[in-house]
């Protein structure tokens, strides 16, 4: 049987595993996402959820909140917020595109 300080090595272990291969993951994504003063991050509105992610991570003050009227007549939801970004302030730094959940932002050449 295994011991429980056998068993903490492994989750241990494992963990350190598991992180290792999220952050390759998360560097081959931000190598292929294109950046710089040649580009604009944009929101696809039908995926953005209204999450604060994004907002929260632009340095720039580049991005704003705004409600939007529910499309389905079943949900009863006091606010549907979307994310908008504001183009002249943003510097096409990727950290929205890679804090989105849902990759509903992108970039695209300005």
């Amino acid at each position: 049987m295994t011991s429980a300080d056998e068993l903490l090595k492994r989750r241990e272990a494992e963990a350190l595993r598991i992180r290792a291969s999220l952050n390759r993951q998360r560097g081959v994504q931000h190598s292929s996402i294109k950046g710089g003063e040649e580009v604009v991050a944009f929101v696809n509105e039908s995926l953005c959820i209204g999450c604060d992610q994004c907002d929260i991570v632009c340095d720039d003050n580049a991005i704003e909140l705004y409600k939007v009227k529910m499309r389905s007549p079943l949900m009863n939801v006091e606010s549907n917020r979307k994310a908008k970004i504001i183009r002249d302030a943003c510097t096409g730094c990727r950290l929205c595109v890679l804090a989105c959940p849902t990759d509903a932002i992108t970039t695209i050449d300005r």
